[in-house]
């Protein structure tokens, strides 16, 4: 949430000329130079979800920490408010021949910060097959989980029936599951409530989808085409699994297939 002096009904009030110039410079140089599409992104009056810079390296000089998160945080919503800004009452500018060069100097560095980004953003099959990497292996860690906790709870901390213990296990795995994809995989940092439910419905959606697709392959190939049991299984797992991820990435949380 930003307050904006340039979004509709906002304003500034009692600056002279000068001071408009520079600033209207300053954001020129900001939304051109840094591809930054908001309308204000020099304010000073902000707020956000703690989330949102969590693990943020901030290492821009001065004071324009909004510029250096709007750099940083591609992709994240914004909402600009119209607010009316006006002259100090007391004390003197902070806009000095110093504080100029502190802000060309942070640019520079977000413009290289930006271009560093963009060439990874360049490699998509990388990237893709990174993140499907790291899809599996979040997937094979779940298997883990799934099997030891079904165990503790049929035979190790109580008595429960076998079948009561793999539901617990499978629900076990299915939320560590998403919660480390959220967090690794797809490098969502936003954890609000409304949205993390939302996406956790949609994974457990897809994670049952997929399990019905690999019980419907394995009998098919079984049973129609005669094919070896660990072969179906082998082919099955690797549809189901490759289909999950790409449900997934669109869907749940939000990304282009290829980048």
């Amino acid at each position: 949430m930003i307050a904006s002096r340039y979004v509709k009904g906002g304003k500034i009030s009692g600056w002279p000329l000068k001071r408009k110039l520079l600033s209207k410079l300053a954001t020129v140089i900001a939304k051109k130079g840094l591809k930054v599409s908001t309308l204000d992104p020099m304010s000073g009056f902000f707020a956000f979800k703690r989330p949102i810079i969590k693990g943020l390296k901030f290492d821009a000089i001065g004071f324009k920490m909004l510029l250096e998160i709007l750099v940083k945080t591609k992709g994240v919503s914004v909402r600009e408010i119209p607010y009316t800004f006006t002259d100090r009452q007391f004390g003197s500018s902070k806009v000095t021949l110093s504080t100029a060069i502190d802000y060309a100097k942070s640019v520079w560095r977000l413009y290289r910060f930006g271009k560093s980004e963009r060439k990874q953003e360049k490699r998509p099959s990388v990237r893709f097959l990174s993140k499907a990497a790291r899809f599996y292996t979040v997937g094979a860690s779940g298997l883990g989980i799934n099997f030891l906790i079904s165990l503790l709870f049929a035979g190790g901390i109580s008595d429960m029936w076998y079948l009561h213990a793999n539901i617990i296990g499978i629900i076990a795995s299915m939320t560590t599951n998403f919660i480390l994809n959220k967090y690794w995989t797809f490098e969502d940092k936003d954890f609000s409530t409304k949205k993390t439910l939302s996406q956790y419905g949609k994974f457990v959606g897809f994670s049952s989808l997929g399990a019905l697709v690999q019980l419907g392959m394995v009998f098919s190939l079984v049973e129609a085409s005669q094919i070896a049991y660990p072969i179906a299984l082998t082919l099955a797992v690797f549809t189901a699994a490759f289909g999950n991820f790409i449900l997934n990435k669109k869907w749940t949380f939000k990304e282009k297939l290829w980048n």
